[in-house]
């Protein structure tokens, strides 16, 4: 696969011409990384803005006591770095991130990002529009750790990541979400009872998708 089909698999570049394509690759490479390899650790800066092509990825902080704090993944497709200034070419990682998959990784000079589009409008509205899904994902971090609980964490989870709960060892989940293991397992048989999942060889599917968002917006549960 060429450097410029590597780039089309990116999204975030949808609305750009075969010319621009070029002036992208011309300003980027392509990496590839093993599982459980790390990224960056907290802390690091970097003048590169990172996509995830292909793969996964786990975001995490570390308490006083070394403890990993999970906080989300970032799937393929994806915008990996965290943006805090347009006007400074320095990326500051706040974060510890890890391949949990093998995965590709585009890596684009931020400079030269910046004077050859951001500087004629080209990518704007879309950098903004990952900005703030990036500012939402934050706030459900937040809701997740000071405001839910276990049931509503739970709850959250289902709705918003199916997929990698049914993947996930049951314990994996419980400490993504901080809690006990015996408590997801009272919280999974709680949720079955009233009908608002059902689980068949250890995979939940969503029977009652309306109920299950009740319960971590507060209405109605």
């Amino acid at each position: 696969m060429t450097l410029q089909d590597t780039i089309r698999k990116i999204s975030f570049f949808n609305t750009l011409n075969d010319e621009q394509i070029e002036l992208i690759a011309s300003i980027s490479n392509v990496s590839k990384y093993s599982s459980n390899s790390i990224l960056y650790y907290e802390s690091e800066v970097s003048k590169n803005l990172l996509f995830l092509v292909e793969g996964l990825i786990k975001v995490y902080k570390l308490d006083k006591f070394d403890n990993e704090i999970f906080l989300y993944h970032i799937y393929k497709n994806s915008m990996i770095s965290e943006l805090t200034s347009m006007n400074n070419n320095d990326i500051y990682c706040f974060s510890n991130t890890e391949f949990i998959e093998d995965s590709i990784m585009l890596s684009i000079d931020f400079e030269k990002f910046k004077e050859l589009f951001l500087s004629k409008n080209i990518l704007t509205m879309e950098l903004l529009e990952i900005l703030l899904t990036k500012t939402h994902q934050l706030q459900c971090i937040v809701n997740r750790e000071l405001v839910f609980d276990a049931t509503a964490k739970v709850a959250f989870m289902l709705n918003q990541d199916l997929e990698m709960f049914n993947k996930l060892k049951r314990q994996e989940v419980s400490f993504m979400l901080h809690i006990q293991p015996e408590t997801l397992s009272r919280v999974l048989k709680r949720l079955t009872r009233d009908g608002t999942i059902h689980i068949e060889n250890s995979e939940v599917s969503i029977t009652n998708k309306e109920n299950l968002i009740s319960i971590f917006k507060g209405i109605g549960v």
